[in-house]
Order: structure tokens, then C-alpha cells, then sequence
């Protein structure tokens, strides 16, 4: 599957942003869903994930409460809802695929970038 994620962008502290992650082909559904991030000089680092039908989610402490995953299976589209955003928030994030088959995630979209400004 290919992955072409959008939606980063520059906002003040404590503001919010929406970003969407578009999958190719017809077979969307089979795929667990994350969103990942690297910020400046760190590791990459799980966000969240959302199971194939939307009925799970998971997310790391950092952004717990803040942030939601969703997914729209008709529009090949996975979203990440993100608010109360904070200075360390800042990092290109990336949207990647998995099968159930496999606990690594092997698809990678190109990455979008968020900036926070404090």
C-alpha cells in the first residue's frame, strides 16, 4: 500500500491540526493504521494506531487526551486529530501500514511536518 500524508503545518501552543494520510489500492481495510513521529535530533517514536475496523486505538502517554486516530475505510484515509498542542509536539510526522500478519509497521507515507510555536 502507499501512503501520502498531509495536513502539518506551523500553529501556536495550544492550538490545533488535522492530518490525513491517503492509501492507494483497494485493500485499505486489511491494514492496522499508525501515525509516527520524529522530532529534531530524537528517535522516531509510536503516536497512535487504529485497528482495521475502528474499533481499537492505542496511544502513546505523551499524547493521550489529546490526540485521536481515526480512519475512514470508503476514503482509503486514516486522520490524526491533533489539540492542545505543545512546543515538544514539534516533528515530521509519518502515517504507516501493517497486516495483522506482521507486528512491524512495513508501509511508510513521506512524512508531514508540525511545528509548534511557543
Amino acid at each position: 500500500v502507499q501512503l501520502q500524508a498531509s495536513g502539518g503545518g506551523l500553529v501556536q501552543a495550544g492550538g490545533s491540526l488535522r492530518l490525513s494520510c491517503a492509501a492507494s489500492g483497494r485493500t485499505f481495510r486489511r491494514y492496522v493504521m499508525g501515525w509516527f513521529r520524529r522530532a529534531p535530533g530524537k528517535d522516531r517514536e509510536f503516536v497512535a494506531s487504529i485497528s482495521r475496523s475502528d474499533d481499537s486505538t492505542f496511544y502513546a502517554d505523551s499524547v493521550k487526551g489529546r490526540f485521536t486516530i481515526s480512519r475512514d475505510n470508503a476514503k482509503n484515509t486514516v486522520y490524526l486529530q491533533m489539540n492542545s498542542l505543545k512546543p515538544e509536539d514539534t516533528a515530521v510526522y509519518y502515517c504507516a501500514a501493517r497486516t495483522i500478519l506482521h507486528s512491524d509497521f512495513s508501509s511508510w507515507g513521506q512524512g508531514t511536518l508540525v511545528t509548534v510555536s511557543s
